[in-house]
């Protein structure tokens, strides 16, 4: 079985690398945005054509979030045209998509977890274009899985992990927003997922299985909370002020509380999901 992985040189293409050792029934061929660029549809035709994937995980997106409110031709290059290419020469090829998508698709005004079902209404570039994407996919080639995610970290890449252990290794205090409610994602923990979703999918003969599914680690909290713990497993001391997202004003609008209800995915593909704080956890 042959799954082709764009955009593997983002954290979670990185993850993919990381676990595809215990993963020897599948032969992963990775590329990156200089090996493959997904804006090119013939350049995708003819990696299709040389590789013969039987499934593509699209790990290849535009996700700075405050930079596309001003380079929106950039973030709809990647985020839609990239992913209608895929969709179309996936078509094509009879090849299975799964496709990364966001939180940012919901402008986090609901209380409760938000479902697959539930209204999207992005409120910045970032999330439209990645909702635009997820649109485009749907109308064109069925066989598709649409992984929304949020708040992704891990060992590889730049992430708000990353970013907090350098500033603590600069200073001595620290403001970190306390008032927008998410769930932190290990990209290790979601590259499994996706893992188990095509070895379920290659063993059905027949799959009904195909749509949207939310997934993040279990539990929530604040980018504040998620800060000090990330101290507290390092053994990091440093003065941690929550703050108000007013006191910390970005180009993009994020979304308050973006909690993903994870019901479908789990019963769905019989998953274990870790809590956020044990999955960071064991990265030390």
């Amino acid at each position: 079985m042959v799954v082709l992985v764009t955009g593997s040189g983002g954290q979670l293409g990185q993850s993919l690398q990381f676990i595809a050792k215990n993963h020897s029934e599948i032969d992963f061929v990775f590329c990156d945005s200089t090996k493959l660029d997904i804006t090119n549809k013939i350049a995708v035709e003819a990696v299709f054509n040389q590789t013969k994937p039987n499934f593509c995980i699209n790990a290849a997106a535009y996700t700075a979030v405050d930079k596309a409110e001003s380079e929106y031709e950039t973030s709809e290059l990647i985020n839609v045209i990239g992913a209608i290419n895929l969709a179309e020469v996936c078509k094509k090829f009879e090849v299975v998509l799964l496709h990364i998508s966001t939180d940012f698709v919901f402008d986090g005004n609901k209380k409760t977890p938000y479902k697959e079902v539930d209204n999207t209404n992005p409120s910045g570039v970032y999330g439209q274009t990645k909702l635009d994407g997820e649109l485009a996919i749907q109308a064109i080639w069925h066989k598709h899985y649409i992984v929304r995610t949020s708040w992704v970290y891990s060992q590889f890449g730049n992430n708000f992990l990353k970013t907090m252990l350098r500033l603590a290794s600069e200073r001595t205090t620290l403001s970190v927003v306390n008032d927008q409610i998410g769930t932190p994602t290990n990209a290790v923990d979601l590259a499994e997922t996706l893992v188990a979703i095509i070895i379920k999918t290659n063993q059905q003969t027949a799959n009904d299985d195909f749509g949207i599914y939310n997934f993040s680690n279990e539990g929530q909290c604040s980018w504040y909370e998620f800060a000090k713990k990330i101290f507290e497993f390092n053994n990091i001391q440093i003065d941690l002020k929550p703050i108000p997202t007013t006191d910390f004003p970005t180009p993009a609008k994020r979304p308050k509380y973006s909690v993903l209800d994870k019901s479908k995915i789990i019963d769905t593909f019989g998953l274990q999901i870790k809590s956020w704080a044990e999955s960071l956890a064991q990265l030390y």
